[in-house]
């Protein structure tokens, strides 16, 4: 998904502006090196299964990434994101708080904190990015701290989004890398980054091996970016146990109105696999309004991810999704949505979902509703 560049920012200079001949005017007023941004979600989803827990999260517990409850409102994230930004360095504060923000920090569990040899609440959940980058020279940049992950074609940033649900592929991450990376420009149209992180989703390394990262970005043509990545890292503790998994994301602007997008991912651990892929298309049908679709197929029948089924197996899923974009003003935006998702007939006859009962009893879940967006 194209998180690493949602997540590069924007190089603000000073110009300072001489007059020709002997008239000197005065120098152009510098621009404020920081700023503040941020936004907040709100939603509510039906599921047609109206299942009795109310919850879309099926029988292993990871069918949907962030959308987890139906049936009522939910706020999903509120995020404050400050920068400084001069000519030779960037930092970035970006906080997060809610559900949202609490499923997006996967593996910095509260109470991580020793005080007095007792666990104390910790603050690892709010922060979503904290980093800062040095700009050496106009072609190498190095970055420390902790940043979203340039894995994948989409972020957890629900108004970069254009669907609001989140693929499978996202949700079985990573999210975010903490450790430190050089990004070297290769070419006016190309760009390799590489680095060294503390493994996957977590702040904290839980071994004595740090992972490392690649990405190889390229535009071949006005509108066209593509973007190859790579993670691998030994998660093992005690014994070996190797993490890798490499991705491809690109998008290619057609025409003014319309977007096509492709992510497909392979990973492996322990020797097995899981991957999957994703087709995005976009179409603005009229300045205000646009439509966008996702199908999907996530495998994960080796079972190595946590995607299961109710007998404890691997599965597979396909999924369709259908999302409306509506700008209300230049601060608010309305996403309403369908999603479908069907999984595959468990060979132990248990379905996936669970009905108005509560038995377990479907093999697919379609949900419809719509999020609120406000952003600054």
């Amino acid at each position: 998904m194209r998180k690493t560049f949602f997540t590069v920012l924007s190089l603000f200079t000073a110009v300072n502006v001489f007059a020709q001949d002997t008239t000197t005017k005065p120098e152009e007023e510098k621009k404020n090196p920081i700023t503040f941004s941020g936004y907040v979600d709100t939603y509510f989803f039906g599921n047609f299964n109206s299942p009795k827990s109310k919850s879309n999260l099926g029988a292993s517990g990871y069918e949907r990434a962030f959308d987890q409850k139906v049936g009522q409102f939910q706020v999903g994230l509120a995020q404050t994101k400050m920068t400084y930004s001069t000519d030779k360095v960037d930092g970035v504060i970006d906080l997060t708080f809610g559900n949202h923000g609490d499923l997006g920090n996967y593996g910095n569990a509260l109470g991580r904190v020793l005080v007095g040899g007792k666990e104390a609440t910790g603050t690892a959940l709010a922060i979503k990015q904290a980093y800062l980058t040095w700009k050496a020279t106009d072609k190498l940049s190095i970055t420390a701290g902790q940043w979203g992950t340039h894995i994948g074609y989409e972020v957890i940033d629900a108004p970069v989004n254009y669907n609001y649900s989140l693929s499978n592929l996202f949700n079985n991450g990573p999210f975010y890398h903490t450790g430190i990376k050089a990004t070297v420009a290769t070419s006016a149209k190309s760009s390799l980054t590489f680095g060294m992180v503390n493994g996957i989703d977590s702040k904290d390394d839980n071994n004595s091996k740090l992972g490392g990262i690649l990405q190889f970005y390229v535009s071949p043509a006005s509108g066209w970016n593509l973007y190859l990545n790579w993670i691998g890292s030994d998660e093992g503790v005690g014994a070996k146990s190797y993490y890798s998994l490499f991705d491809l994301t690109t998008s290619y602007q057609i025409t003014e109105k319309f977007l096509l997008g492709v992510n497909a991912a392979y990973g492996t651990q322990d020797k097995l696999s899981w991957g999957g892929a994703a087709l995005y298309a976009q179409a603005s049908l009229t300045d205000k309004f646009g439509l966008g679709i996702r199908y999907e197929y996530f495998d994960n029948k080796s079972g190595i991810r946590a995607l299961k089924n109710r007998a404890g197996d691997g599965t597979a899923v396909n999924s369709f999704t259908l999302t409306g974009n509506l700008i209300i003003s230049d601060n608010l935006l309305f996403k309403p949505e369908f999603r479908l998702d069907s999984y595959a007939k468990s060979a132990a006859g248990m379905a996936q979902f669970e009905d108005k009962s509560g038995n377990f009893t479907k093999d697919s879940q379609s949900t419809f509703g719509g999020a609120l967006i406000f952003k600054f």
